[in-house]
């Protein structure tokens, strides 16, 4: 019996069907290379398939490329998406328990330049790649690196996640009223205090929404300032990102600031300083978080 017009078809749907999910197979077992930010080159056979990450944004960055599942372990601050809070913890991201990495298998362990197991676990014969994204262009390049770790295409992955960024940080500029583009900006990232200097990703999001930093570019990414600075520096609006969730307590003098007098003040709890101190995907939650303290204060 001749096939049908309609089985001919459904044979080509079936042929075209099973010849990209060859291809996707092919692609995926491609040997991968990637450059770290040590300058470390690292190459794989094929695109890892047991990750353990030791940074929350890198871990953040594996889920949002679609590949939560390849990852075995992480530190006890990964806690985004829900997925990886059932994910054995290996201790903190700078100093992990370093058996526990190992009895895990990992193809490949993620961390940040700063860790101090790097070396170690490489005299173990893990591979590691030390990725630390402190600005924009970080978040960008890192995320391709990660992508192409992972083997996942530029334009399915990186550049995907990257234009939403992107197009959600013009978004929540736009929103803005007038009365809040051009205010002079103070935003702590840790008590001590540490804050988020001009040339940070947080510094950058907010230049890009009209808002100016008080805590110029020169003294670094995450500078340790003295409450005096700030104090003497009078920013219209104070930014704090609370992430114990105890009860906040001003700095000595703090109180006779004018914008804390005027109740321009934004305190973050927990949940939201996860989203707006960790430069990666969910950096388009944070713009609409800081934008949302910016026209709520300058309405």
């Amino acid at each position: 019996m001749k096939p049908t017009p309609v089985r001919r078809i459904l044979w080509v749907v079936a042929i075209l069907v099973l010849l990209g999910l060859l291809m996707a197979g092919l692609a995926r077992a491609q040997p991968i290379q990637i450059t770290d930010d040590r300058g470390k080159v690292l190459r794989f056979d094929a695109p890892p398939r047991r990750i353990v990450s030791l940074l929350p944004s890198l871990t953040e960055s594996v889920c949002e490329l679609q590949h939560c599942e390849r990852l075995v372990g992480v530190d006890r601050y990964s806690n985004w998406p829900a997925f990886v809070r059932t994910l054995p913890q290996v201790g903190g991201g700078l100093d992990p328990n370093i058996e526990a990495v190992v009895a895990l298998r990992p193809d490949a362990v993620l961390l940040s330049v700063s860790s101090r197991v790097s070396d170690r676990l490489e005299a173990l014969g893990l591979k590691v790649a030390a990725l630390e994204p402190k600005t924009h262009a970080d978040v960008r390049r890192v995320l391709g690196v990660v992508g192409d770790l992972l083997g996942v295409p530029p334009q399915q992955g990186a550049q995907r996640v990257w234009r939403e960024i992107d197009a959600a940080v013009s978004a929540a500029a736009q929103s803005l009223p007038a009365r809040a583009r051009g205010v002079r900006v103070y935003f702590e990232v840790n008590r001590g205090p540490y804050a988020a200097g001009g040339s940070s990703f947080i510094g950058e999001t907010l230049a890009r929404m009209g808002a100016r930093n008080v805590v110029p570019d020169t003294l670094g990414p995450f500078p340790r300032l003295s409450p005096e600075f700030v104090l003497r520096a009078q920013p219209d609006l104070v930014m704090i990102s609370n992430r114990t969730g105890e009860p906040l307590t001003l700095y000595p003098g703090w109180q006779n600031m004018a914008a804390v007098k005027a109740g321009r003040l934004c305190e973050f709890g927990p949940a939201q300083s996860d989203v707006l101190i960790r430069p990666g995907p969910r950096m388009a939650e944070a713009a609409r978080i800081m934008a949302g303290c910016l026209s709520g204060k300058f309405p």
